[in-house]
């Protein structure tokens, strides 16, 4: 429990955010503009290539229904508590976390390096899904070849180019800001990702052999259940809903003091969870439908999943060239929400904490991406022999930030964070701006979840990741 001492040094930072404004910069105009932003951050590569690989190889069904009890019981615990953090204060992660607890404050500097890890690299995969997407379109000869895709990342020039076309895009959409930026595409975006999903879902399902794959996909294999398959799902769950990744609190702080918080996060929570579902039925039972080896197929995670196995599929589909660049399409609409949420994490940091312009702000994440997205691209080509192995696997520079972003840092910030709001603040600071104050049930559950259950299943996630893989 806390000491006497501690609570009242709470008290008086409790005191100080109430005095201070709590809005030092423009947020978003309407509940709708935070949710579809926050929506789009949470929906992106893990949820088209990582859901439904992890959901093939732990049971399908099974898979499934432990990500959803996890979703409505951890996965929108810790949404809340990050969405409440930023809004409480107003500000960006170092901000947030020092305005609560002083102590704190070097957290906050930890929290960001976690979107500077990713970006970079995930700017460099959203410029293959634009080179593919321009192969569909003007008709590329031997697609659906795997060496189209090694051949292309193993080349210097090429991929490099596409990766700056993406980090581009993604930087002049944040540079105009969260409301005519951010939110603005976000509008636009989400409802036509929402289109371009079901089409490809329902065009999928109406072939011959796909339901096949759809129950595959949905009737639950209860020998797979186990430990594993539970952490799996929670490490799908953490990456999809953008976790630990500085975006959820920076949208906080941007969010409007009318909004509920729990209502928009279970909203959230059920684009991601839906949008997950709907990727899962569009690429498994398309593998089933077209694949001569589908459990082979879908045993391939990330890139091979995406770039190699299901052009292979779209070859064989009817008008399989429209299809693929409507797919691929629905690829780098849901890579670039996710991408901009990163982005805007580090610029919200750098225009608060640094006291400089969004367009200048905008620059310097611009020249960091430039440096470290180069190396993870040239990392599959002139760099390719710098490596590490991890059992006897090769990893190469962009796996190297994956992993450390993703099995190392995401982790410890989740739990640092539940241990922050669990035990370091005032117990009262974030029910009172979450709404639940007054609700003993919620505010218990809350609490529970938060301070014990969170940070216990967190750190297996963190030892499964780090010490099971090395």
């Amino acid at each position: 429990m806390i000491d006497e001492k501690q609570s009242a040094s709470e008290e008086t930072d409790e005191n100080v955010i109430e005095q201070t404004p709590e809005k030092k910069h423009k947020g978003f105009t309407s509940k709708l503009g935070f949710i579809l932003a926050a929506a789009g951050s949470a929906v992106g590569l893990g949820n088209l290539w990582r859901f439904p690989y992890l959901a093939a190889k732990y049971g399908g069904g099974i898979f499934l229904l432990c990500y959803i009890v996890l979703a409505v019981t951890i996965g929108f615990t810790l949404l809340v508590l990050e969405i409440s953090i930023g809004r409480k204060t107003g500000k960006g992660v170092i901000g947030a976390f020092a305005s609560l607890n002083k102590k704190f404050k070097w957290f906050g500097y930890v929290c960001v390096v976690v979107p500077i890890m990713i970006v970079p690299y995930y700017c460099v995969i959203g410029g293959w899904v634009v080179k593919y997407i321009s192969a569909y379109v003007v008709g590329a000869q031997g697609i659906s070849s795997a060496t189209f895709f090694t051949d292309f990342i193993s080349s210097t020039w090429e991929p490099l180019v596409f990766f700056l076309i993406f980090a581009m895009i993604t930087i002049v959409v944040v540079a105009f800001g969260v409301q005519k930026g951010i939110e603005k595409l976000s509008k636009i975006l989400m409802p036509v990702l929402a289109i371009i999903a079901v089409f490809l879902m329902i065009y999928v399902l109406c072939q011959p052999g796909a339901f096949e794959g759809v129950a595959y996909f949905l009737v639950p294999d209860f020998s797979e259940f186990g430990f594993e398959t539970v952490l799996a799902a929670l490490g799908q769950l953490f990456y999809s809903m953008s976790l630990a990744m500085c975006i959820m609190i920076t949208y906080g702080s941007y969010m409007k003091k009318d909004v509920n918080i729990r209502k928009s996060a279970r909203q959230i929570s059920v684009c991601d969870t839906g949008f997950a579902i709907v990727a899962a039925f569009i690429i498994i039972p398309a593998i089933f439908a077209f694949s001569p080896n589908p459990t082979d197929a879908l045993s391939k995670s990330g890139p091979s999943l995406m770039f190699i196995q299901l052009p292979q599929v779209f070859a064989s589909l009817p008008a399989g060239n429209f299809i693929g660049a409507i797919f691929f399409l629905l690829v780098f609409f849901a890579a670039l929400t996710s991408s901009i949420s990163l982005v805007e994490a580090i610029v919200s940091v750098l225009c608060e904490n640094g006291r400089i312009k969004r367009v200048t702000a905008c620059i310097i994440v611009f020249l960091v991406i430039l440096v470290l997205g180069t190396l993870s691209s040239l990392g599959n080509g002139v760099l390719s022999g710098v490596s590490i192995n991890i059992k006897g696997q090769p990893y190469g520079i962009l796996d190297i930030f994956d992993f450390i972003s993703n099995s190392v840092l995401m982790p410890i910030v989740a739990i640092i964070t539940c241990i922050f709001a669990g035990y370091f603040i005032d117990k009262n600071i974030l029910p009172k701006e979450i709404g639940n104050e007054n609700e003993k049930v919620s505010r218990k559950y809350f609490s529970i979840m938060i301070r014990y259950v969170a940070p216990v299943l967190l750190a297996a996630i963190l030892f499964s990741g780090l010490f099971l893989n090395l």
